[in-house]
């Protein structure tokens, strides 16, 4: 739920609130799903690029440490340079969400969809425009991913030594889902503030905006309601972010499996 402004009581109390409001006003596809469909439509080239990045930074890694598994020391350093990655691929996706998810239902829509926003910002700023918040996006994802897959290899270290095995490919599906929920809680309860700060900026107004940069904004937030202003909604999204980490591993691993095999 966003920061309000000094004085004025926030618009929702609490996360379900929130969800009984929203689906109250606008549906429950047209509310609860607001801006999906720009991450729909990126979210395979965005885990793409992320996944590939990282392979490769672990096989070079590997390469110059001359092992065939990491430590979760060795995959941080890893997850950080593949944040750069994601960054560039982030920006412009999570612009346009974040400005179709702040639209007020009962307001004057700016936006009809996600290529109306981009076509808007085009139109307005350039290519440039779509990359607004760019520094904020950069600092949530090399923390972020440092944590993410540092998290992931530390929590498959830890189930080899527990069952004693030898390797982490001898790992099951249960133990893999319980490593890719760690990472997600790892990735979000590390960034969140900066997540916060980063949306803050993305949908600022282009004609008169409240923010000059990210330091600025840090302390505006930080004024109006102290440490929790930057972690307002911070339950909701470590919610989501078990179930769907566990699965993104999973599969991740299952297909990167399915490969090699085939490679072989």
């Amino acid at each position: 739920m966003p920061a309000t402004s000094a004085g004025v009581p926030p618009q929702y109390s609490s996360a379900m609130d929130a969800v009984r409001k929203t689906v109250a006003s606008e549906g429950l596809f047209g509310g609860l799903y607001k801006g999906m469909g720009a991450p729909l439509a990126t979210v395979a080239v965005f885990n793409a690029v992320l996944f590939a990045t990282n392979g490769f930074m672990q096989g070079t890694m590997r390469s110059l440490t001359d092992r065939s598994e990491l430590n979760a020391s060795e995959a941080t350093v890893c997850g950080g340079v593949t944040g750069i990655a994601a960054a560039i691929v982030a920006t412009p996706t999570e612009l346009i969400k974040c400005r179709l998810q702040a639209q007020i239902s009962g307001a004057a829509v700016s936006y009809s969809g996600p290529v109306d926003v981009a076509r808007s910002v085009l139109a307005a700023r350039g290519i440039g425009g779509l990359y607004k918040g760019f520094v904020a996006t950069l600092l949530r994802e090399i923390p972020g991913n440092a944590l993410y897959f540092g998290c992931y290899e530390a929590c498959k270290s830890a189930f080899v030594r527990a069952r004693g095995l030898t390797s982490k490919s001898e790992l099951g599906a249960a133990e893999l889902m319980v490593s890719g929920a760690a990472a997600g809680l790892g990735f979000w309860a590390g960034v969140y503030p900066t997540d916060v700060i980063k949306t803050k900026i993305q949908t600022d107004s282009e004609s008169a905006p409240r923010y000059r940069g990210i330091a600025d904004c840090t302390r505006q937030l930080f004024r109006q309601g102290g440490w929790g202003a930057l972690y307002r909604g911070v339950g909701p999204c470590l919610a989501r972010a078990v179930p769907a980490n566990a699965v993104c591993f999973l599969v991740y691993e299952l297909c990167a499996e399915r490969f090699h095999a085939h490679l072989i």
